[in-house]
């Protein structure tokens, strides 16, 4: 057990080990548990919020305080004054959405909470002379925290000690380099250790902190990007539009053809509320609330809501083979010595491995195959990045020794490269371990390097890796690894998972740098390797200007480029702290074998928004389309609104609910707002005017009152919207049946029921216009099949003439 030097008191360190990073050996002070308690009573200690989750008081607000829940609350009121209270039955609906909302987002909101503590970064700070990892939210200001290679930067601070401590800033700078740090140089929260080790001491916490104030000015907004809620937003915002000259014509048209305040207020309440999609902003939070409780099953955190559509979309999943093909750990398979100088290299690997603040798998197999000397002292170290693919050490009367990728250290030694490239072959990493005359300055390969021996690490394959490959090849979803080992390494691995084109790696080392020769290379090829963080993010965004949505699955500081800028990036939950803080989800157990799972929960949310969005949206411009003829007639609106409460309730708002939450494996694609509007105009405009027409037909058989042509109306609109219902639900399964048929069901229910028809007021038109109005609603449902057909082969054609 060494100590540090901590000025006030002296920090025993911890002996190093995979596990515990010992801090660089300059002199650094921690406080006492008296000192941490009087800063947390000074109220300076980083209590930001996860950004994971909302508080129940905004679930509540944000769900209660709408304004279509406004406005409808309003309409309300007017037909609570007027009466009768059965045409206010759409009161319950608001409350029952409204309760719905709140219930589902807290349930979310429990799954994310719980989620974040087990995913969220872990610094370790001194505390009492030993180091101890603590909670983001316990950290004090002046605390001493340590630093190695993946660890993210929590708070603000300045450092106090730095071996070869390299940070990425570039979330914060967008600077791309990372910047290295000497003691005294500042460190900000949000950034990440890229190499190396080092301490630092806290200066700014809490809402102080630079992170902290940017996602406080962010906080609104999110940074996966939503279609879908785009979409929607537009919607809301055009019917917001409309409905005030809608409501102005209709308000002013009912007072004068209707006999008094009452009959006006009703018709025109019940014009405006069947306008308002209130259930599609509903039905969206419950289907992206629900999304996250699923997927929160399978240990997955969901550090951003869009992201859920964006895994529908995924068409490309790119991933790392160490921890995702194979498992992550490691055993040494042979060591070959390279001519007659193997002398020694048991001892070097043992010593050179043991020296890494922060050993990665490779070297902690190594570790566990080979102990370290006890008498190499280190004079001089540069840890292992991913950048520099090699790690070296000069220890006192030992020499200088090296251990990294063979082609790098020794490119043109036959000796090394053809010995390396056979067992690469074979599925193996290989390293090469050297003597070399320095360190060098820690960029390109180190002066005068003496190949020793090659060293081959094996991985097993995960049992889930076939069955999970097989899912995305079924799914026309492409798979591409991207690896930093040696390309024929990566593809014998990814020939025995009968990965397409396993057989053709590139070597990163060959990949154009002009951006459209790159994109023929990443559209064309499946298997990269020696692939660094900035060519794995050249890889990502060539794939996306090929027009392809982007997944990157990833563990560690290489890959925080490529799952900063994939359009989702999903972290391993034993991965670093870097890794973790820019993926929009994380995998808490470490299990790639749940992307299909979690890519398929994204496919059923999408999918099943659009299906019932086409639901509101008919009904909306059926509404619209009603209240503008009604107004161009100078006619009484043709229904009570108890009417298209019943009939929206039994075709929409429960079936939509339903619908909402089956299963639905379609890949999501752009275009939502254009596809739901070709579907719900003309289905609305349909309804409208078999509706319209059933209501005159009626009203001009004198043997009928005004309640019978409001009923003729009323079972043309329910029939039309009940096929549009079944449409919306194909291709049909037993549950959908069950759903569409049990809608049917109740509304028979009601009209043979004499008690429900007296509360609903509908009252059986004569024969000959019951016979007329089948009719009607016959037409309407022929031009319903017809248009959606035409609407199913139009693209198909348009295709196949090579205009689509």
């Amino acid at each position: 057990m060494g100590l540090v030097d901590g000025g006030a008191m002296m920090v025993p360190m911890p002996a190093a080990g995979p596990d515990t990073p010992a801090l660089a050996t300059t002199a650094v002070t921690g406080l006492t548990s008296a000192e941490v308690a009087d800063r947390v009573r000074q109220g300076l200690v980083n209590d930001v919020p996860s950004r994971a989750s909302r508080s129940t008081a905004d679930i509540v607000r944000t769900n209660v305080f709408t304004p279509f829940n406004g406005l409808l609350g309003a309409l309300l009121v007017a037909i609570l004054w007027v009466g009768p209270y059965n045409d206010a039955l759409f009161g319950f609906v608001i409350v029952a959405n409204t309760l719905i909302g709140i219930v589902q987002e807290e349930r979310a909101k429990r799954t994310l909470d719980r989620l974040a503590v087990v995913g969220e970064a872990t610094p370790r700070a001194y505390r009492d002379g030993v180091v101890t990892q603590v909670r983001t939210n316990e950290i004090v200001q002046d605390d001493v925290l340590d630093l190695a290679s993946g660890d993210k930067v929590v708070v603000d601070g300045t450092a106090l000690s730095a071996a070869g401590l390299e940070i990425d800033e570039s979330l914060l700078t967008g600077e791309a380099d990372p910047v290295v740090k000497a003691p005294g140089n500042p460190v900000m929260s949000g950034s990440f250790v890229v190499a190396g080790t080092g301490a630092y001491r806290a200066t700014r916490v809490g809402r102080e902190a630079y992170a902290a104030q940017l996602a406080e000015q962010a906080k609104k907004f999110t940074l996966a990007r939503s279609e879908l809620r785009a979409s929607i937003n537009r919607i809301i915002t055009v019917m917001a539009i409309l409905m005030v000259p809608v409501g102005i014509g209709l308000l002013i048209n009912q007072f004068r053809v209707t006999d008094g305040v009452a009959e006006a207020v009703r018709g025109t309440v019940a014009g405006l509320v069947t306008m308002v999609p209130e259930g599609l902003v509903l039905l969206t939070s419950i289907a992206f609330a629900v999304g996250v409780v699923r997927l929160g099953r399978h240990n997955v955190l969901v550090q951003e809501l869009p992201a859920i559509e964006g895994l529908a979309r995924v068409d490309v999943v790119c991933l790392d083979k160490t921890g995702t093909l194979t498992e992550p750990v490691m055993q040494v398979a042979t060591l070959v010595p390279v001519g007659d100088r193997g002398d020694g290299a048991e001892q070097a690997l043992g010593a050179i491995a043991a020296a890494e603040p922060r050993p990665n798998a490779s070297q902690q197999a190594i570790m566990r195959q080979y102990a370290a000397p006890d008498d190499w002292a280190i004079d001089e170290l540069i840890p292992f990045s991913s950048a520099r693919k090699w790690s070296g050490a000069a220890f006192d009367g030992h020499g200088t020794w090296v251990l990294g990728a063979p082609d790098l250290l020794a490119p043109g030694d036959v000796a090394v490269v053809e010995p390396a490239r056979q067992m690469a072959g074979e599925g193996l990493r290989v390293l090469l371990l050297a003597r070399a005359a320095g360190l060098g300055d820690g960029e390109g390969a180190p002066p005068g390097v003496q190949p020793v021996a090659l060293v081959a690490l094996e991985q097993p394959i995960r049992e889930d890796a076939a069955p999970t490959l097989a899912y995305f090849a079924a799914e026309g979803v492409t798979v591409k690894v991207i690896s930093g080992d040696h390309p024929v390494t990566v593809g014998a691995i990814a020939r025995r998972l009968n990965l397409p084109n396993a057989d053709d790696p590139v070597d990163a080392g060959d990949l154009p740098t002009d951006p459209g020769d790159l994109e023929v290379v990443g559209e064309e090829h499946t298997v990269f390797g020696r692939v660094g963080p900035e060519q794995k993010q050249a890889l990502i965004t060539a794939l996306q200007r090929r027009g392809h949505h982007v997944a990157m699955t990833g563990d560690g500081v290489n890959d925080v480029l490529a799952l900063k800028d994939a359009d989702i990036g999903i972290a391993m939950g034993n991965g670093s702290d870097a890794s973790r803080g820019v993926a929009q989800l994380v995998l808490l157990d470490s299990r790639f074998a749940v992307v299909p799972g979690i890519v398929a929960e994204g496919r059923r949310v999408i999918g099943n928004i659009e299906r019932v969005a086409n639901l509101f949206l008919t009904k909306t411009v059926y509404a619209t389309v009603l209240s503008v003829t009604v107004v161009i007639a100078g006619l009484p609106f043709l229904f009570l609104p108890r009417h298209l409460t019943l009939i929206g309730s039994l075709t929409i708002g429960i079936p939509a609910f339903f619908l909402a939450l089956l299963p639905n494996t379609e890949r999501a694609r752009p275009g939502f707002l254009r596809r739901v509007l070709r579907f719900a105009v003309p289905a609305g405009i349909v309804a409208a005017f078999a509706s319209f027409s059933a209501f005159r037909v009626a009203e001009l058989d004198s043997g009928n009152t005004r309640v019978q042509a409001q009923t003729a109306a009323a079972l043309v609109l329910a029939a039309v919207a009940l096929w549009v219902l079944g449409i919306v639900a194909r291709p049909f399964t037993p549950v959908k049946l069950a759903v569409v048929w049990a809608m049917v069901g109740g509304f028979a229910v009601v009209l043979v029921t004499p008690w429900l028809r007296t509360f609903f007021s509908l009252d059986m038109p004569q024969p000959e216009t019951l016979v007329l109005c089948a009719m009607i609603a016959g037409i309407g449902i022929f031009l319903l099949e017809v248009g959606w057909r035409l609407a199913g082969w139009l693209p198909k054609l348009r295709a196949r003439n090579g205009r689509g």
